[in-house]
């Protein structure tokens, strides 16, 4: 049984993932969470260190987690929300995991809808140019808007005080500039005929990936017949992941997976 691996995106910290890791450990899996670069092991030493999580894009991200997989058996499950689900579209796209499951993916290049939600939530970063170079933390109110806006705000401020760090900023810049770079870091092979299946995962209500977005990103796999679905949750904003809802994500994810024979 291939090992699951979870890639976090912006503003969350890969514990955030140890629900879900339980959750499949007690399938089954064996499971691993690795941390972006930079990115020290706890909540609070990365909020005391955000020198050390800023300049790192998509190519950096993704050549460190495909340097991590090196040391892998064989080719991994990847679960992967936000970027982390696109950086997990890039190593499936490389032939280097056996699926992937991406929650709430980012936009890849040659995806064209973009909501004013999705502008608004990611203000906080290109209000100002210089963020390119430097992490970027949410206020507790830029949070309730990005991820927690379908569940309470309670909850949303716990959500906020567990699981927040700052996050690079170079990401969003790349990804806002995809389609007008040939070469562009968000570039992910959808073409790939024999890829391993892809199951994207939509959030009706959420702000920062709006399901018009997933439903794009579906469409660039048009041309490969290698398995590529979507599931939608209608009630779900961006913290689907690791809000109270996020078991029914992970039992959907579940089924996905032992549906294709993994």
């Amino acid at each position: 049984m291939p090992t699951i691996v979870f890639i976090h995106g912006l503003w969350l910290h890969a514990t955030s993932w140890d629900p879900w890791q339980e959750f499949f450990t007690a399938a089954g899996y064996d499971t691993v969470a690795p941390e972006w670069p930079g990115t020290p092991d706890t909540v609070a030493e990365a909020r005391a260190n955000p020198d050390s999580i800023a300049d790192h894009g998509i190519d950096a991200v993704t050549e460190h987690y495909l340097s991590f997989l090196d040391g892998l058996g064989e080719p991994p499950i990847l679960i992967g929300h936000s970027f982390g689900g696109m950086i997990a579209q890039k190593i499936l796209g490389l032939g280097r995991a056996a699926a992937v499951v991406a929650v709430d993916a980012a936009q890849i290049k040659g995806v064209l809808p973009l909501p004013l939600s999705a502008l608004h939530a990611t203000l906080p970063v290109f209000k100002n140019p210089a963020n390119i170079r430097r992490a970027v933390s949410l206020t507790a109110e830029q949070f309730r808007y990005g991820f927690g806006n379908a569940i309470s705000e309670e909850e949303s401020a716990g959500l906020y005080d567990r699981w927040t760090i700052p996050a690079p900023g170079r990401p969003l810049f790349e990804a806002a500039a995809a389609n007008f770079s040939l070469h562009s870091p968000a570039a992910v092979d959808t073409g790939n005929t024999s890829r391993g299946p892809l199951l994207l995962i939509a959030g009706g209500k959420d702000h920062t990936v709006p399901e018009v977005i997933t439903e794009a990103t579906a469409k660039q796999y048009r041309h490969s017949p290698a398995v590529t679905e979507l599931v939608a949750f209608p009630d779900r904003g961006h913290s689907l992941t690791i809000d109270n809802g996020w078991r029914e994500v992970a039992q959907t994810s579940l089924d996905w997976l032992h549906a294709q024979g993994l």
